[in-house]
């Protein structure tokens, strides 16, 4: 996994990305949106642990009548689900103005994954560099692979035969028994 000399933070609009992820919308549409939100979540979870980001995943909350949370997973990922009557890309633009002046940005990238062409405009003028959701989802399975792959490459690979894989004790005795020895 080659790191940048930048860290990034990743900010993902996240209803944009159930909506372009064919699966995704499948559970949305089989299981409910709480489901969707949650494998997506998982899946994002891994993928920023893998690539290092800093990730901060934003739900609309435009049509409910709460108040703005914020649910930190771990020091490096955090949902946030909107206040009431705002937008995920209204809560987008206000980060990526906030980062435009600050100085951190020096020696840390602003990405923002999201489809919305308007959007993707916008946080551009801002100075953040954005990514579509089509590309986020083929990133996200790409990493997804190289763990995979890696995994398999740690493990042990099989002689063929059973008794390889027998612990040798447990292959003496067996000896023993398949010869009539009395131990």
């Amino acid at each position: 996994m080659a790191r940048s000399k930048f860290s990034i933070i990743l900010m993902v609009d996240g209803y944009n990305v159930i909506g372009a992820c064919p699966s995704l919308k499948m559970v949305r549409d089989r299981h409910g949106l709480e489901t969707a939100r949650r494998d997506l979540v998982d899946s994002l979870i891994e993928y920023s642990a893998y690539r290092g980001y800093e990730t901060e995943v934003i739900f609309d909350a435009q049509y409910s009548d709460t108040h703005r949370t914020e649910d930190r997973i771990s020091k490096q990922f955090k949902v946030c689900y909107t206040d009431f009557n705002q937008t995920a890309d209204t809560y987008i633009e206000k980060a990526c103005a906030r980062f435009r002046n600050d100085v951190r940005k020096f020696n840390r990238r602003l990405m923002v994954a999201t489809s919305d062409r308007a959007q993707q405009l916008t946080v551009v003028g801002y100075g953040a560099d954005c990514m579509s959701a089509p590309r986020l989802l083929a990133e996200m399975e790409s990493a997804r692979q190289r763990i995979r792959n890696k995994l398999r490459s740690k493990q042990k690979p099989s002689r063929g035969l059973l008794s390889n894989s027998i612990d040798p004790v447990a292959r003496q005795r067996l000896t023993q028994m398949r010869f009539g020895i009395k131990p």
